[in-house]
């Protein structure tokens, strides 16, 4: 992890989303469009990547830090306001990325290709015939854990 937030540019180029939350997830963590959801006061409801298998394309918003003070390491909470940040390619952001499996002690190197895990919105090397390795590693890190770890990244843009 880099610095103390998620977004890492001081001259973001992306786009900032607000909505609201469902489920408990931690700043970090990619999130998609909460199917078959109203809108809430005109904005959508987020929830943790959810696609049909890891690796599925799908917008890549990325949930971050609440509003009011909150941190990178206090979670949400369900119907909480909230905003994402959709990258543009080439910006740096801390992400969670996750141990294969539920174990811990993985290790990630400077160049690893990530891909979202479909459930959780964690990032995982990448495995498989996959569609989309959207973030690549920017820093050494060892005893990544299965919960997630804020990783240094670039957004590869696809």
């Amino acid at each position: 992890m880099q610095g103390n937030k998620i977004l890492l540019a001081s001259n973001p180029r992306g786009m900032f989303i607000e909505g609201s939350v469902s489920g408990t997830p931690l700043p970090g963590t990619l999130m998609t469009l909460k199917a078959s959801t109203e809108p809430v006061g005109g904005r959508p409801t987020w929830e943790a990547y959810d696609r049909d298998a890891d690796g599925d394309r799908a917008l890549v918003a990325v949930l971050l830090e609440g509003f009011s003070g909150a941190t990178y390491a206090d979670a949400y909470v369900t119907g909480e306001r909230c905003q994402v940040y959709v990258p543009a390619a080439g910006e740096e952001l801390n992400v969670l990325a996750s141990a294969s499996g539920t174990g811990t002690g993985d290790s990630m190197a400077i160049g690893d290709l990530l891909i979202a895990v479909d459930g959780t919105g964690l990032l995982v090397a990448t495995t498989g015939d996959i569609e989309s390795e959207p973030f690549q590693v920017m820093e050494t890190v060892a005893d990544v854990v299965a919960a997630g770890t804020l990783t240094h990244c670039i957004y590869t843009g696809h």
